[in-house]
């Protein structure tokens, strides 16, 4: 059964939806020794499919995974930076699992790791509105920053929806807030926060969808329960 290339390319891990278009745009897919444009079609099970020279992974079994992300690390699978990324905290599952979505360098907690296309593309797509629940300690709180982080505000051209806010706890001259967002733009959370008028400590996800963090500790990671996979899927 034939399919689109950037599909089969992100179901099989080699790069986000997203990531995938951007390798056929750039040349570098190539479909039984002919250049692809974005939109063809192939069958995994019959063509041969090169990104850069080199044979796409096979079909592996799904993998489900979640990381308690430390501070420090990056969420893309290569960084000209040389920079440290998550995906090495995974890598002993044995299967190349990619990220959904992305957590930057200065925040910590919740991320998903899968070599399911599927599942990302429903999970990172601002159109399904995936919750995604922060812990966030900031300085600079008063109950007016409240209310204008509450505010829609325009991020990269977007008029981002209005978040759901929850003090959680004074703590001096700190408070500690829960931001419930459904979009995933870069910063989006910090830079929602330095628009109030508040600054960002420390920002942890705690939850995204029906998932929940707990107690996994910090720079660890778990394959997910079935139950936690069908409710995913379900969203």
């Amino acid at each position: 059964m034939t399919e689109r290339i950037q599909k089969i390319l992100a179901s099989r891990g080699v790069a986000s939806r997203r990531g995938a278009e951007e390798l056929i745009a750039a040349g570098r897919v190539t479909c039984n020794g002919v250049t692809v444009s974005l939109g063809e079609r192939a069958d995994p099970d019959r063509d041969r499919i090169l990104v850069d020279g080199v044979s796409i992974p096979r079909q592996d079994k799904p993998v489900y995974i979640m990381l308690h992300k430390p501070r420090g690390y990056v969420t893309t699978l290569s960084d000209e930076k040389g920079r440290p990324d998550a995906a090495r905290l995974v890598a002993d599952c044995g299967v190349r699992v990619h990220p959904v979505g992305r957590l930057d360098m200065d925040s910590e907690g919740l991320l998903l790791f899968t070599n399911d296309g599927s599942l990302t593309y429903r999970l990172t797509h601002p159109s399904h509105e995936v919750e995604k629940v922060y812990d966030v300690l900031v300085r600079g709180y008063t109950p007016e920053a409240e209310e204008l982080l509450r505010r829609p505000i325009v991020l990269d051209g977007y008029r981002i929806r209005p978040p759901r806010v929850k003090l959680a706890r004074i703590q001096g001259e700190n408070a500690r807030i829960l931001v419930v967002i459904h979009e995933g733009r870069n910063r989006q959370v910090r830079r929602m926060c330095r628009e109030a008028g508040m600054q960002v400590l420390r920002l942890r996800r705690i939850a995204e969808g029906s998932l929940r963090l707990g107690d996994l500790p910090e720079g660890s990671w778990r394959y997910l329960t079935e139950e936690e996979i069908e409710a995913l899927k379900k969203m």
